[in-house]
């Protein structure tokens, strides 16, 4: 459990492999690191399989269900789930406010198991990749690094340089970059989202600026929260809540052309500007037991620790003052999880820490318009790295089946060959 005390108490975690099939010389293993936080990567081999055909010829691919995944039992997968509704807080008190329903939050789930909970950072996730890798007898591993899978990547390439053979990050988070200029990305998607209504009678909004919709009905909110039909005073929706509920559908609009999200997004907006915010909860609703989005006491155990959050008031007012700058449709969503760690019970113990100056093979940078960045700065730290960026909409590519980043990235696994600069996959046609 606690990799400071490798006697003391130990944990149990279930390795998921897909073994090379033997058409092809094997060539080792290739770890797919899952993103989440938490999210089990053995359920992700078994649902991305397909993916993996080509590599399979060379090489065994396994993965992990890691110590953050919610479900292990040793802290209440009810409680993890759970989480208090996040705020934008315009005053220090409110700051301070936030920060107690936080912390008591936290506090109820940590209090059934107090060790696990303090041990749920990325860098002990990436220590459990290094005990895999010797169970397996594997001199070295290849990695395909998703989403949040990124920050075990990293931390497994500072601890354990000279056991990284390659290194995919695929729609990784980045620790290093600057998260307003990331959600740059997102501005680019809410015009093209404008765009697609103003070309298409499918959108509710079609014939409206919807720019001026947006940013009145956020201004409006904001000031007084749009009422939730059938749910308490409590569940009514701010400014901030709407930017977050439709973040997702934002940059993930759906197959095109029908871009199915888009246009439940525009209906939700609508409803909201008539004073009823109850699309935007029943699309919460459809992944959450909730009329708003929580902030997930399981995601932040992992988050906390891994250094997420604000060191206090004055640096939050500093990145939402950037972020309004900067994000004149989505600000406060690039600090969203950030704000899930305001009032924390424990300290981060996992903060971002460089990567190696010397000792780490070229990686490969992968993903679409909205995470591409993530992973492109991930890559550019360690010399001689390349990145492919996919000229579309998506997130974690390769387990999506996008053929062009499978391609590419199968190439440099297999012969640790780079795309050259300025390489990118156009996006897919239908």
């Amino acid at each position: 459990m606690n990799w400071a005390r490798p006697s003391g108490r130990k944990i149990d975690l279930t390795v998921g492999l897909l073994p090379a099939t033997g058409a092809q010389r094997r060539m080792g293993t290739v770890f797919a690191i899952p993103g989440g936080p938490g999210y089990s990567g053995v359920k992700a081999l078994s649902e991305s399989a397909g993916s993996f055909a080509e590599l399979r010829n060379r090489f065994d691919v396994v993965s992990v269900e890691p110590r953050n995944t919610i479900d292990k039992g040793m802290l209440s997968t009810d409680c993890l789930l759970t989480g208090p509704w996040l705020t934008w807080p315009g005053t220090r008190a409110e700051y301070a406010e936030l920060g107690r329903r936080n912390r008591a939050a936290a506090e109820r789930c940590r209090a059934a198991d107090p060790e696990a909970f303090d041990h749920m950072d990325s860098a002990s996730v990436a220590r459990d990749m290094e005990a895999i890798r010797v169970a397996l007898g594997e001199e070295r591993l290849s990695f395909i690094a998703n989403s949040y899978g990124g920050r075990p990547g990293i931390e497994y390439s500072r601890l354990f340089p000279s056991r990284v053979r390659a290194m995919v990050f695929d729609g990784a988070d980045s620790p290093y970059i600057d998260r307003a200029k990331s959600w740059l990305h997102h501005e680019e998607a809410f015009t093209r989202f404008a765009a697609w209504c103003a070309a298409t009678t499918a959108c509710a909004l079609h014939g409206q600026d919807v720019g001026e919709v947006w940013q009145a009905l956020i201004a409006r909110a904001d000031r007084v929260p749009v009422p939730v039909r059938g749910e308490s005073p409590q569940a009514a929706y701010s400014g901030f809540d709407i930017k977050e509920a439709a973040s997702a559908s934002i940059i993930s609009p759906g197959a095109e052309p029908e871009f199915p999200r888009w246009t439940q997004l525009a209906e939700a907006i609508k409803r909201a500007d008539g004073g009823d915010a109850s699309g935007f909860a029943d699309y919460v609703r459809q992944s959450m037991k909730s009329p708003k989005l929580p902030a997930s006491v399981g995601m932040n155990m992992t988050h906390c620790l891994d250094g997420k959050g604000f060191r206090d008031y004055a640096e939050y007012r500093k990145k939402r003052r950037e972020g309004e700058r900067l994000l004149p449709n989505v600000a406060g969503t690039e600090i969203w999880h950030q704000l899930g760690c305001v009032g924390w019970p424990t300290p981060a113990t996992n903060p971002p820490a460089p990567l190696p100056v010397k000792g780490l093979p070229p990686y490969l940078g992968v993903g679409a318009w909205a995470d591409f960045d993530g992973s492109a700065d991930i890559a550019r730290r360690v010399p001689g790295s390349a990145t492919v960026q996919y000229q579309g909409y998506g997130h974690a590519l390769y387990n999506s089946g996008n053929s062009c980043i499978i391609s590419h990235v199968n190439r440099y696994l297999i012969s640790l060959r780079l795309p050259a600069r300025g390489t990118s996959c156009p996006k897919a046609t239908t």
